[in-house]
């Protein structure tokens, strides 16, 4: 049986690395995985790779035509295959998920993303599945986000992220979008939260003044006969500007 799998993104270099793009990124995971790296075909504006997973044979198509078209090569892509719908599934990246977050579904509309628009109207069907993965929300303009590369401090937990979305891919293979919903929807990725900045030098936390044996504002005890100081601690110090040079050692 054949299971194709659809990522979205853009292509040439100067997109490679952009969230709207891990879509393909979840599918170069699966082809290291599934023996499909190296062996893409062009053909009909589509790279196509092919490997095995478990009894099925497993089709990994990149549309090459820009987001907005990518329906286009994936009717053409489906023609050739002659594949059902419920055989196949969509990788996309979503914004309005908080990033690294995955959300499988067995059908819906576009929600705002113009290669499912494109999808649904090529292929006349809401019903497909897709796998969403979460990109995080704009700061500024969504168009400028999505073509954004992302984060240094993103890109240490893209391994985790993607690793994750392919395991997702690969049990949809075998048990399909309902049960991989269940198991992957409430999955939260292990991102560590950001630290609290610690106490400006000198605040109460972070006290860089040396520490007395006495409570400030005290009077300071008077040094005796011997230039000793006698705390109601117990503690001794030696006051070399009272000992006018006693206490050093001899030379």
């Amino acid at each position: 049986m054949k299971k194709v799998v659809v990522g979205l993104g853009n292509p040439g270099s100067k997109y490679e690395n952009t969230r709207h793009n891990i879509g393909w990124m979840v599918l170069d995971r699966l082809a290291d995985r599934h023996g499909a790296a190296g062996k893409g075909k062009t053909k009909d504006a589509a790279a196509t790779a092919r490997g095995r997973i478990g009894d099925d044979e497993l089709i990994l198509v990149k549309p090459l035509t820009y987001m907005n078209r990518s329906g286009e090569a994936m009717r053409k892509a489906m023609a050739r295959e002659r594949v059902p719908m419920s055989d196949v599934l969509v990788v996309v990246d979503d914004m309005d998920l908080p990033f690294g977050k995955l959300r499988m579904k067995a059908r819906g509309s576009a929600g705002g993303h113009n290669g499912l628009r494109s999808i649904i109207g090529e292929m006349g069907t809401e019903s497909f599945a897709r796998l969403r993965v979460g990109i995080g929300k704009p700061k500024g303009g969504a168009v400028g986000h999505v073509l954004s590369d992302f984060a240094h401090a993103e890109q240490q937990h893209l391994d985790i992220i993607l690793d994750a979305a392919a395991d997702a891919v690969e049990l949809w293979t075998d048990e399909g979008p309902d049960v991989v919903a269940n198991k992957w929807n409430g999955w939260k990725p292990p991102i560590e939260e950001p630290q609290p900045k610690t106490k400006t030098e000198g605040g109460p936390e972070n006290d860089s003044r040396e520490h007395r044996d006495e409570p400030e504002g005290t009077a300071s005890p008077k040094a005796d006969a011997d230039g000793v100081v006698h705390t109601k601690t117990g503690w001794r110090k030696l006051l070399p500007g009272i000992l006018g040079g006693r206490g050093k050692g001899e030379g």
